[in-house]
This record gives C-alpha cells, sequence and structure tokens, in this order.
C-alpha cells in the first residue's frame, strides 16, 4: 500500500475529507480531483507532507479528468449533486461524468474503480436525481464491469448536510414535516469510508454492489426530532398533507438555498432502506456506528448555550 496512488475525484466534500483522512493512515499517495483547487486545501494536512495532492479536474472536461486519473492504482468517484442549477445537471455529473470516469479508468488500465451512487437509485423513479443515479451506475458498469458499486443510505457524521440542516432549522418554534413517514437508514460517514477504503484493496469486493445502511431505521419525523432534541429546542412539527406539499415547495425552490425541492420530495415518497438480500456493512465484517453515539459530537453547536449545556435525557 506504500507505493499505491488512489485519485479521488470530489475528495474535498463531506465525504472526501473523511475518506482522504482515514486512506492517508493506510495509503501511500493521494490525489483530491476537483473543479476548484483552492477550496480543497483544507485536505493537504490530512496526511504527511507532500502525501495528499489537489489537482484541477472537471468531469466536463475529458483532458482534465486524464490528467487526473493518469498514473493511479485506484479511483474513486464520490462526485454528485443534490439538487440541480446553472451548469450543475443531473445528467452531466452523474450520468456523463460517471462514464467519463469509468472510460478513462478502462483505457488507461487502472486497476480498481469505486463509483458511490446512491441507495434510492432507481430508473422507475419519479425523481430525476434517482434515475440519473440509476442510469450512472449502468454507464460506469457498461464501461468498468470490474466497478465496486456504493449505495449508501442518507450519511450522518460531523459536516453533514441534513442533521446539521435539521438541528440549525430547529431555532424555528414551528418547522413543516414533509412526508414525515418516509423510512431511512443512515449510515456514518466513517463506516462509509472504511468500505471504500476496503474497496480499493479487496478485489473480491470488485464488480459488486454494496448498500450502506446505518444500524437502526427512522422515519423522517424522527430524525427532524432528534436533530431538534440534540439541539435542545422545543419545536412543533407540522406534517404538510400531500396534497399541498408541492406548492408549498414550489415557493420555497424560489429561495437562494432551498431547504427542500420539488424532485427532492418525489425522492421522500419511497424508504431509503437497505434491501434484504443486497450486499452490505455485516457482508464487510463492519459493526454500523450508531447514530445516537455521534449525533451529540456535533450537534451541541446548535444548542442555546452551546457545547456546556447539560446534555438532553429522556
Amino acid at each position: 500500500m506504500a507505493q499505491r496512488l488512489v485519485t479521488i475525484f470530489g475528495g474535498a466534500g463531506f465525504v472526501g475529507t473523511t475518506l482522504v483522512e482515514h486512506l492517508a493512515k493506510s495509503s501511500g499517495r493521494i490525489r483530491v480531483a476537483v473543479r476548484r483547487p483552492n477550496s480543497a486545501m483544507h485536505v493537504k494536512p490530512l496526511g504527511e507532507v507532500g502525501q495528499i495532492q489537489v489537482v484541477q479536474a472537471n468531469l466536463r472536461d475529458e483532458n482534465s479528468v486524464r490528467a487526473a486519473i493518469q498514473g493511479s492504482d485506484a479511483v474513486i468517484n464520490l462526485v454528485g449533486i443534490l439538487s440541480q442549477s446553472g451548469a450543475q445537471k443531473f445528467n452531466d455529473i452523474h450520468v456523463k461524468g460517471a462514464e467519463t470516469v469509468a472510460r478513462i479508468c478502462a483505457e488507461l488500465g487502472i486497476e480498481t474503480l469505486v463509483h458511490m451512487s446512491a441507495l434510492g437509485a432507481d430508473e422507475q423513479s419519479e425523481a430525476l436525481y434517482a434515475i440519473s443515479k440509476a442510469r450512472g451506475e449502468k454507464a460506469v458498469k457498461r464501461a468498468f464491469p470490474e466497478a465496486t458499486i456504493i449505495r449508501p443510505s442518507v450519511i450522518f457524521g460531523a459536516g453533514d448536510g441534513l442533521f446539521n440542516r435539521f438541528a440549525q432549522a430547529a431555532s424555528l418554534p414551528i418547522l413543516p414535516v414533509f412526508s414525515g413517514d418516509t423510512k431511512f437508514q443512515p449510515v456514518y460517514v466513517g463506516d462509509v469510508a472504511e468500505v471504500m477504503i476496503k474497496a480499493t484493496a479487496d478485489k473480491a469486493m470488485q464488480g459488486e454492489t454494496y448498500e450502506l445502511g446505518g444500524a437502526d431505521i427512522y422515519s423522517l419525523r424522527d430524525m427532524m426530532k432528534l436533530a431538534a432534541r440534540e439541539a435542545m429546542r422545543k419545536v412543533w412539527f407540522v406534517d404538510i398533507p400531500d396534497f399541498i406539499a408541492p406548492y408549498q415547495v414550489f415557493f420555497l425552490g424560489l429561495l437562494p438555498n432551498p431547504p427542500i425541492t420539488l424532485d427532492q420530495l418525489k425522492m421522500l415518497k419511497t424508504d431509503n432502506v437497505v434491501h434484504a438480500d443486497a450486499l452490505g456493512l455485516p457482508d464487510l465484517g463492519i459493526s454500523p456506528t450508531l447514530l445516537g453515539a455521534v449525533l451529540p459530537n456535533y450537534l451541541h453547536q446548535y444548542r442555546p448555550k452551546g457545547q456546556f449545556a447539560e446534555n438532553v435525557t429522556g
């Protein structure tokens, strides 16, 4: 492992930063490929001097992708978007971009490709996000049949975009709940990183698809309540009827940073849990990290008195 080079596309985000930190302890060299290198400087101190290199790469620019992949032993593609805006479109990123990475990996004879998809990937879905993720998996497999596909449920951990948002929103006295009964299986970011690291070295994982979920299943409403509880906030949660939800979400979508989009509302029609017959954490000998053991470590910042407030019981 000491001399191997692992290239990570999208390695400066929430999952990527954790992956780089963990990988730096076991891998020789890491190349982090991002659109804006200046936004990724925080990953360089996560390893030894010179161990982590940051390079510019845009999935819409094949030359930059090829340059980033050149000389790698393994490639991990984490690039994904939750909503479309400007030039960032689902099809361009999740399908065309994923295919570009996979195809160039095959052309250059790369040993291992790990592709992060999503548990909700489904071509039959009403949501464009889910459709694009499923089509992206197919495109990757066509170009690089031995690629390992990782499908996580919602991911939690310091810096996540879900529980942090719920806890921050809990400062309001009333919060709307859309599709509150939809089930999720939150998985810890450290466990996701561990699976990806295993996939870069374990040939038995090549060509397989892994669905990653945590130890417990929660409804969306329960996750929102957990975040509010850890933030020590009293919130009145109001369930929005399905026939009204699209209209409210439409107007919320007009905000600069909307809390939910119409496409995400469609995603909420389907439970986001691991299928019973799918390969997952247990098959890799990984015990899922408990949500309750991690949330207090980073949601205390939203408490009225910060981290020094007494923990909530009951």
